[in-house]
């Protein structure tokens, strides 16, 4: 029988190691802890410099009140803080960090130095205190003594994770080891106005931030303009709880979430309950895949929630979560209902909340497309589909009808009959009636399939009926009827199209250059869409760090559609190639509201009939309605 080996207990530098992998999962888990410790030390200029992506070095320094001499190996010893005394202050903890893990678990995985000069006296007699340093090398303290410092913290990490390549070999590139940190600061620095924020990489300082700004104000040093423009305050407080902040409206809605940012007590956190409430105050003006931009501070009583769930206090637990979700939802209610982005002066009630007003209106969930005050355009446009904004359009026509080796007719539509079959291909005709032109299917009528799929198509036939609110396509199929939202197919056609183009680049040249100014932000999110859009058929070219000239665009855009495109794709509201031909092919598509002559509506129902994945639009809008004869007769109640 195998011995089973004899328990140990582990020496101090691997309970460090260990504690160092719960707490320092990379160089912006240094930022946050070492941050964090100096706004518990009261600090009030922070400044934090990077190398290499905090490989190679991390430097944090405060004005706070500092660490006596005689304390700072201690402050370096697991377990030991100055930010809890009892058992009972679990429960009202007022600090960020309290477990004593952070510098012990960063001086083991790094070559550490912390210099510092406690703000009072060393004791009664001693006079001023003086600076002192410490250096911790993989866990071990190598050196102690004077140092020279005018106040407060100065901690130095080099090295990081060096002495452990297992770990190393995870982190990320510079570039996005280097953007972690900057967002860690900058959520902090959201919840502490009053504090002033440096951050420097590799020798170049990225901000600086005045103390005593207004939440706006440090918004707009990290969101480029189109997003802080449509931010509205809100402040609601019920039961003691107090949810406060800015909301962003629905129109600049965005494709990922990195833009929610939550925190409970001044404390960034994740917590699923509060982005629920955040989610439910947006329903109906959202779709699915959309997410908002929200800065959402929540105050309560300290022992209402528990900040002890996770080593790196990035999770809470509440001990009331009904009251957490109304108050936040209430509270950015409240930014959504007030008229004309003033805000209310009382919280939305809970009786009130589903009757409340919208500042957006009762409309659809997503952006309109046509402002209703916009004049429709004429319906006298029969060559539409063959001018330069549709050649995109009309080029995939006939890239599906090769494809599928059907003959080409003049206007490019895919000709009746399919080989190898003995059926004509799903087609639109009309006929002439004695109250205008009607439609009839090519051929016979077959048996109604079970849903509107490639497969069935091959016999199907349509009756094209006509348009309503100059927005739905109405269908006949045997006995069924459809509407066709044209907007959405459209879309789905487009972005079929540029699919089909992959990375073609065509560009049209601009005889005058769009000038774009950039905020810093976008900057960074231009360096790297740069070349996509290259692909798509911008041509951009870089007029110093804060303006970028446009000198090509893509056909299918017009000048003032692009120049609009490219500040939603700077707004980073897409992410890859992808999401912003999705984008194109929303801005590209015919709008809701349109009119369309006959031969237009006709092109574009061909054409849809035949386009892949055509039962949705690319955002996830059901493209196609359906109704059987057994579903009117439920809506009239004839059974």
């Amino acid at each position: 029988m195998t011995a089973l080996p004899e328990i140990r207990v582990l020496p101090p530098g691997l309970k460090n190691q260990i504690a160092a992998g719960e707490v320092v999962e990379r160089p912006a888990s240094v930022v946050k802890e070492l941050v964090e410790n100096a706004l518990d030390a009261g600090a009030t200029r922070v400044d934090v410099t990077i190398e290499q992506g905090g490989r190679a070095l991390i430097v944090v320094q405060d004005n706070g009140s500092g660490i006596p001499a005689s304390q700072l190996a201690l402050a370096v010893t697991r377990h030991a803080t100055s930010k809890i005394r009892d058992f009972h202050d679990l429960s009202d903890i007022g600090s960020f960090g309290f477990r004593g893990e952070a510098l012990p678990s960063i001086a083991s995985v790094s070559r550490f130095t912390m210099t510092s000069r406690a703000g009072g006296v060393e004791g009664p007699d001693e006079g001023p205190a003086e600076a002192a340093f410490i250096e911790v090398r993989a866990g071990e303290v190598t050196a102690t003594g004077p140092a020279a410092l005018a106040s407060g913290t100065r901690v130095e990490v080099r090295d990081l994770f060096a002495a452990t390549p297992a770990r190393l070999k995870f982190l990320k590139a510079e570039t996005t080891e280097n953007r972690r940190c900057q967002d860690v600061l900058m959520r902090v620095s959201l919840a502490h106005l009053h504090v002033a924020f440096s951050l420097t990489v590799g020798g170049r300082e990225l901000f600086r931030l005045p103390p005593d700004q207004t939440l706006a104000d440090r918004l707009a040093a990290f969101w480029p303009p189109a997003v802080c423009q449509g931010l509205k305050p809100f402040d609601c407080g019920r039961d003691g709880y107090r949810a406060h902040g800015a909301a962003g409206s629905p129109n600049t809605a965005q494709g990922r979430g990195d833009r929610i940012l939550l925190y409970v007590n001044g404390r960034p956190v994740q917590d699923k309950r509060m982005l629920a409430a955040v989610r439910q105050a947006y329903k109906g003006m959202l779709l699915s895949r959309e997410y908002p931009q929200i800065v959402l501070f929540l105050d309560l009583p300290r022992d209402q929630v528990d900040v002890n769930v996770h080593p790196a206090k990035l999770e809470v637990r509440f001990l009331d979560e009904h009251r957490v979700f109304s108050a936040i939802r209430s509270g950015v209610l409240q930014a959504l209902s007030g008229p004309d982005g003033e805000i209310a002066s009382g919280c939305v009630s809970p009786e009130r909340q589903d009757q409340a007003p919208s500042a957006f209106g009762p409309g659809p969930a997503f952006p309109p497309d046509r402002d209703p005050a916009e004049p429709a355009r004429s319906t006298h446009r029969p060559a539409a589909f063959a001018d330069a904004k549709f050649s995109t359009y009309r080029a995939f026509r006939e890239d599906r009808a090769r494809a599928l080796d059907l003959p080409v007719t003049p206007s490019g539509f895919p000709a009746p009959g399919r080989p190898g079959t003995a059926e004509p291909a799903p087609t639109l005709a009309r006929e002439a009636g004695p109250d205008g032109p009607r439609f009839e299917p090519a051929g016979p009528e077959p048996a109604r399939p079970d849903a509107l799929r490639p497969a069935s198509l091959a016999g199907g036939g349509y009756t094209y009926l006509g348009q309503i609110a100059d927005t739905y396509l109405v269908l006949r199929r045997g006995e069924d009827m459809l509407l066709v939202d044209q907007h959405a197919a459209h879309e789905r056609i487009l972005l079929a199209a540029m699919r089909d183009q992959r990375k073609k680049g065509d560009s049209q040249p601009l005889a005058l250059a769009l000038e774009l100014p950039l905020h810093p932000s976008e900057a960074e999110v231009l360096a790297d869409l740069r070349e996509d859009l290259r692909a798509m058929g911008f041509v951009i070219e870089l007029d110093g760090p804060a303006k970028a000239l446009v000198r090509g665009i893509p056909p299918t855009l017009e000048t003032g559609e692009a120049r609009e495109y490219l500040k939603d794709a700077l707004a980073e509201k897409a992410r890859g190639l992808d999401d912003l031909w999705t984008m194109m092919a929303c801005k590209t598509a015919i709008k809701a509201r349109q009119p369309l002559a006959v031969d237009e509506a006709l092109a574009l129902l061909e054409t849809w009939l035949v386009t892949p994945e055509r039962e949705f639009c690319p955002h996830g809008r059901p493209v196609v309605l359906r109704w059987t004869p057994g579903d009117l007769e439920k809506l009239f109640k004839r059974k």
